[in-house]
């Protein structure tokens, strides 16, 4: 059961932000190139809770043109979940491209165009290909997967999504024994996504990436729809990237390169602040953002933004026990 409590935007004087946290935020603000007005300010035990006042507060802005879309049920989908409405999750989102506020992705996505659309899979694969979405959508296995979502800002969603492995792609091009690592790539297009022209810091295009052993894992998906329809623009249309265990911003959106590598590859938010922003990303309550705890989140379900329904993150956000075997061998109280 849900139980309410204090509205979220109560701090209490131990929650007050501390100086040295306050000029942390600036620093990395000016390192991002955004206006400071822009982004919100995050005490250690209320990461987020700001953020509320730039999003459209549930107003679903765009025309919806999204497809119907069907999904088999799915052994890996996560059952017992009470889902984030649908609202919600169309209007907050985190996709820089399309503007820094929760709400402008929505806004400012309304007319990108996601058709024609192509995926360019290379390096080291015995079979690259260039794919057309639409042929890819016919011929994978659709499957509806709940999965938690946890953003590194310490908030969550919990969302029925549509996809297939990213297994199952890979499996296509048969990749070599040197494909150590998986790297994608968000479309670039200026003259579509507003947040790539002017000034920012950010090196468009948007690029994430994994491991091979992390991408062939069964909970991986590579993301066509939500709620039982294709993907809105702002939720990372055509195709974006799940990875249930790691924090969302490995969850690259828009996907239009896959290149398979021997050797680690560069990530957007890791470039960035490699001190706050690790290659791993998995979810750890035990292990903080320099700002903010990440022991427990403010789950955006029923209601008001402005509830303050709290809850304890699970360690790998309660998918450890498909995917802790694969950092054995790494200390699991850094941030990597």
């Amino acid at each position: 059961m849900l139980i309410k409590s204090r509205p979220s935007w109560f701090l209490s004087e131990n929650d007050a932000t501390p100086e040295s946290i306050y000029k942390q935020r600036r620093d990395i603000v000016k390192k991002l190139g955004i206006a400071a007005a822009a982004v919100p300010f995050a005490s250690q035990t209320h990461a987020g809770l700001f953020d509320v006042f730039s999003s459209s507060n549930d107003k679903v802005t765009e025309q919806d043109s999204r497809m119907t879309l069907e999904g088999a049920s799915s052994e890996f989908s996560t059952k017992g979940l009470a889902l984030t409405p649908e609202n919600k999750v169309l209007t907050y989102n985190n996709f820089y491209e399309f503007g820094t506020g929760k709400g402008e992705p929505a806004e400012q996505a309304k007319n990108f165009k996601t058709t024609p659309w192509t995926i360019e899979i290379t390096g080291e694969v015995a079979k690259p290909v260039t794919l057309d979405i639409a042929d890819v959508m016919k011929n994978m296995k659709i499957e509806e997967r709940i999965y938690r979502h946890r953003c590194v800002e310490a908030w969550s969603m919990n969302v029925p999504w549509l996809g297939f492995p990213l297994a199952s792609l890979l499996h296509l091009v048969q990749p070599t024994s040197k494909a150590k690592y998986v790297a994608f790539e968000t479309l670039y297009d200026p003259d579509q996504m507003p947040g790539q022209r002017g000034f920012s810091s950010i090196d468009y295009p948007y690029v994430e990436g994994l491991t091979i052993a992390e991408a062939m894992n069964p909970l991986t998906l590579m993301t066509v729809g939500l709620y039982g329809k294709t993907l809105a623009p702002q939720n990372g249309a055509p195709l974006r990237l799940i990875v249930p265990w790691k924090y969302g911003f490995k969850g690259i959106k828009s996907i239009v390169k896959i290149h398979l590598l021997e050797k680690q590859p560069p990530t957007t938010w890791n470039l960035l602040a490699p001190d706050e922003y690790g290659f791993y990303a998995n979810v750890n309550p035990n292990v903080d953002h320099p700002r903010w705890s990440q022991a427990s989140e403010r789950f955006i379900g029923e209601g008001s933004v402005f509830s303050s329904v709290r809850q304890e993150t699970l360690m790998f956000n309660g998918y450890g026990e498909q995917v802790a075997s694969l950092y054995k061998n790494l200390d699991l109280k850094r941030n990597y």
